[in-house]
């Protein structure tokens, strides 16, 4: 009998935790960047930009690159301390792209995780001497969980391949 209670909290545990949690939904909407981050927005969208898919799969360490993304592919996507996140393919669906799904973190892509190791890339902004950018993006650049963006800078790898792009600039598509 107490084998079947652990066995059930488990379960009980792995089905809430599916989709994360939530400190309330996605961040509210913005009033755009802040005057430091204005810097690093885009008036018009860069031309020629291709899907994170596409990047990870032709870009070499160093090559000037401009990805399309969405925002997400964590409960948090938010650097820490830097200007900063995770973006995701176009082509992986949010639980909220999903008719009926009532994940409270839609951003996570946890009904997508499996794609995820190939379909998403970390965005870094850099200042023009090449340091990370100090900050929190949100605040900084004005944007949110789900965002379309389009961020142009250099493709950085790390030993295992995995993406990363230190931006230069960004634009939000509306």
């Amino acid at each position: 009998m107490k084998r079947n209670y652990w066995f059930g909290l488990v379960l009980l545990l792995l089905a809430v935790s599916g989709c994360g949690t939530s400190d309330g939904g996605p961040s509210a909407a913005s009033n755009g960047p802040s005057a430091d981050g204005k810097q690093y927005m885009f008036k018009e969208e860069p031309k020629d930009g291709k899907d994170v898919i596409a990047v990870r799969e032709s870009a070499k360490d160093g090559d000037d690159v401009i990805v399309v993304g969405r925002i997400g592919g964590e409960v948090d996507p938010w650097l820490k301390g830097f200007a900063g996140f995770r973006i995701v393919d176009k082509s992986l669906r949010a639980c909220s792209d999903i008719p009926g799904d009532a994940c409270e973190t839609p951003w996570d892509y946890c009904c997508e995780t499996d794609k995820l190791a190939t379909g998403a890339a970390l965005v870094k902004f850099v200042d023009t001497e090449g340091n990370a950018v100090k900050g929190n993006a949100k605040e900084l650049l004005g944007v949110k969980e789900l965002q379309t963006v389009v961020v142009a800078g250099k493709a950085k790898r790390d030993e295992a391949g995995n993406l990363s792009i230190l931006a230069k600039g960004i634009y939000v598509r509306p």
